[in-house]
């Protein structure tokens, strides 16, 4: 299965409750943290409410 790289390039603070616990369900905490997901619906939901805050590239390993 596909994985996406996913860094967090803009802050968190000021950001709605629920922006902040979606970053963190990705395990993005503070900027310049990086994780690698699977490509799958639930992720790209994720990525696609606080897409703006995000830089995501296709491949990573897990």
């Amino acid at each position: 299965m596909a994985n996406l790289t996913i860094k967090l390039v803009k802050s968190l603070s000021g950001r709605l409750d629920k922006q902040v616990a979606t970053a963190n369900s990705l395990g993005l905490r503070k900027i310049g943290d990086v994780t690698v997901q699977p490509d799958n619906d639930q992720t790209r939901g994720k990525i696609a409410k606080i897409g703006y805050l995000l830089q995501v590239t296709e491949g990573g390993n897990k």
